[in-house]
């Protein structure tokens, strides 16, 4: 196979994932993709400093994955519970639990996730030497508490 193929064939199953994922699960799909890609694009900058500041390391690196599979467990947990809360409200009915049931704890989790990567970029940017703006770091780091005051505001 040339390699030309092999491209075109891993584009071709990368764009098959995104497109059944968000077929499946709806805009929420969306936000897990755009998690995922806020995920790679953090851990490749992060990456890329290391080298460039001379402090990468296998081990740092592994520790890295090692965080990004406790970020994914997390999101899979509020996934869990949607889908529990779902189930629960559906036999129990909605006076039993005080928050809407629909799928609503996996996106507030995965948008501060989201925000949390997008501000570690920001970061891992400014250490390889491009110029942030401040408006730029407040808005992330807004958008994180944002979604941090969500959380709290639908776990009471």
């Amino acid at each position: 196979m040339e390699v030309n193929d092999r491209a075109v064939r891993i584009k071709a199953a990368f764009s098959a994932a995104i497109a059944f994922g968000t077929a499946l699960f709806g805009w929420v799909g969306w936000v897990i993709v755009i998690w995922l890609c806020a995920m790679v694009l953090d851990y490749l900058t992060g990456s890329f400093a290391a080298i460039y500041m001379g402090e990468w390391t296998s081990r740092k690196a592994s520790q890295g994955l090692w965080h990004k599979l406790g970020s994914i467990a997390a999101v899979l947990v509020a996934a869990l519970c949607d889908i529990a809360l779902g189930v629960i409200a559906g036999k129990l009915g909605d006076g039993f639990i005080s928050i809407d049931c629909g799928c609503i704890i996996t996106p507030v989790v995965a948008a501060w996730y989201i925000f949390t990567e997008l501000g570690s970029v920001i970061e891992n940017a400014a250490k390889l030497g491009a110029p942030m703006p401040d408006f730029l770091k407040k808005l992330v780091s807004g958008l994180r508490d944002a979604a941090d005051d969500a959380g709290d505001r639908k776990g009471k």
